[in-house]
């Protein structure tokens, strides 16, 4: 019976108006549950302005994310790529200097040889 009702004090209020007059007692119960439903009705549309706002902020953040990890991407082949020419760099210095050390030159040539060989198992795997 006190379903509607938000207090002990409103409950014990209404079983003494039963008593008294039901017609009251109904238009109590009609205002209280049309204010009930106007308070639902505005959570409600809080709730759904609260939802669309975090769709909107999800997809940006998505973007966001999307593109940072496309950025990481392209700055990791970036530093692949230098990293490949610094080697590069280091042998040609290595060969450039083989006057001096021939031994380490044939070291560098012999590493270079067993790079290739690996690439080309890679490429007949």
């Amino acid at each position: 019976m006190c379903f509607f009702i938000k207090s002990i004090n409103s409950c014990l209020l209404i079983n003494r108006m039963l008593t008294l007059d039901y017609s009251f007692l109904f238009k109590s119960l009609m205002s209280n549950t049309t204010e009930a439903v106007h308070l639902l009705e505005k959570k409600l549309k809080n709730l759904l302005s609260n939802y669309d706002f975090l769709l909107k902020e999800n997809q940006l953040l998505l973007q966001n994310t999307s593109k940072l990890h496309h950025e990481l991407l392209e700055s990791k082949q970036l530093l692949e790529q230098q990293e490949k020419q610094f080697k590069l760099l280091k042998i040609a210095k290595t060969i450039e200097g083989s006057n001096n050390s021939t031994r380490d030159t044939k070291f560098k040539i012999n590493a270079l040889i067993r790079e290739i060989d690996k690439c080309i198992v890679q490429l007949n795997a």
